[in-house]
């Protein structure tokens, strides 16, 4: 079993310092892909290193496969790590890097043979089991750190950031390799660590979106706990919100006309947007936050409130163009120099230029709505699971 339970673990370094790791709490299922993502300074990999048995609990318990672990040495623990730096040993050739592990535990040579074989097959690295790694490339080197994690058959695999020291396709196609791998080992349950939420949607089957700062010490470390979609779809705070998505989702200041249980009307720079949400909770006239990604704005005769822009600059991506764009407040508006640049995602080739102003529609099913303190006001309509 490899069902990894979290109950209020914390982590402060010396007494005289703020939690880096306050109240952490989730549960990741067996064979499930779970990825820790957040800013620099999150804690991401000091939570994956408790897992490890790398890194000291200050309270709370740890359990693996129902065992409590926070006192066990991380060679009883059943999990193997990836790092970032590969760590492989220049002198040993694949084969003997791969190796290594079971030699230093003892295991049969037969079976080391049998399980490095294995993974060598699984990793497409059985061409290359008598190279040095001064003659692998930087994806080959990172594949033979995984297959020195799975000729342990360890119930969970920790991996730190692996694709951070690879480029731009060498990490796209690492990342199908991971995939594939989790797919393929389906019993063992998988925790990555990674900076890039475009990483952590297209590889988890649940995301832990970790909070750097302040709010860590009031709120908690965990901004939000969920699957992809959850976390896209249904964001819970403001911080989540942004985070999530590429490019980022837009955030327009408004103030509540009406506050109803199906649906809330917000006055968003003099226009009425109407936004399902359950506003029940709010009164008219409190400030909020409205919410829309690039990708869901409409442009044109679309139904629906326009909001006056006026184009800043356009990239024309091949097969989408990006529009940044300036909402147009009203005249010698204060407000004015402050409103956030916008950003529109079109399919196609877009005819707009710079300067070029426009009509935004904003759809109520599209749109997303968060209080002055930033937690979002529930959605009413049917969302992608």
């Amino acid at each position: 079993m490899s069902r990894i339970d979290f109950q209020q673990i914390n982590k402060r370094y010396a007494p005289n310092l703020p939690l880096t790791i306050h109240d952490a709490t989730l549960t990741i299922g067996q064979g499930e892909f779970c990825v820790f993502v957040g800013p620099s300074g999150c804690g991401k990999s000091t939570l994956l290193r408790m897992v490890a048995g790398l890194e000291d609990i200050s309270s709370g318990d740890l359990s693996i496969g129902g065992k409590r672990v926070n006192d066990l040495p991380p060679a009883q623990r059943g999990v193997a790590m990836v790092f970032q730096s590969y760590a492989l040993y220049p002198h040993m050739t694949v084969r003997e890097n791969m190796a290594f592990g079971l030699k230093v535990f003892g295991a049969d040579k037969a079976a080391i043979e049998q399980k490095v074989k294995k993974a060598a097959d699984i990793l497409q690295l059985t061409p290359l089991l008598d190279r040095l790694p001064k003659a692998l490339s930087g994806g080959q080197r990172q594949r033979v750190a995984i297959g020195r994690a799975i000729v342990k058959e360890p119930d969970v695999f920790l991996f730190d950031e692996p694709l951070s020291n690879l480029d731009a396709a060498l990490r796209v196609q690492t990342r199908l390799e991971i995939a594939k791998l989790h797919h393929d080992i389906g019993r063992a349950s998988m925790i990555y660590v990674t900076h890039d939420q475009v990483e952590a949607m297209t590889l988890a089957d649940k995301i832990v979106l970790l909070r750097a700062g302040e709010k860590v010490q009031t709120e908690g470390s965990v901004a939000q706990f969920g699957t992809p979609m959850d976390l896209y779809h249904r964001p819970q705070n403001l911080f989540v919100a942004e985070f999530i998505g590429s490019p980022k989702m837009n955030i327009l200041p408004g103030r509540l006309i009406a506050a109803e249980a199906t649906h809330a009307v917000v006055d968003v720079l003099g226009v009425a947007v109407t936004v399902a949400v359950d506003a029940r909770r709010a009164k008219a006239g409190e400030a909020v936050s409205l919410g829309i990604r690039p990708e869901h704005l409409l442009h044109g005769e679309a139904e629906g409130a326009g909001l006056p822009v006026r184009v800043r600059h356009l990239e024309r991506l091949g097969e989408s163009s990006m529009l940044y764009l300036d909402p147009q407040a009203a005249a010698a508006s204060s407000a004015a120099a402050a409103l956030p640049l916008m950003t529109l995602r079109i399919e196609g080739h877009a005819i707009q230029g710079a300067g070029q102003s426009m009509q935004l529609r904003l759809r109520p099913e599209q749109c997303h709505l968060f209080d002055a303190a930033g937690q979002a006001f529930a959605r009413t309509v049917e969302l992608p699971a």
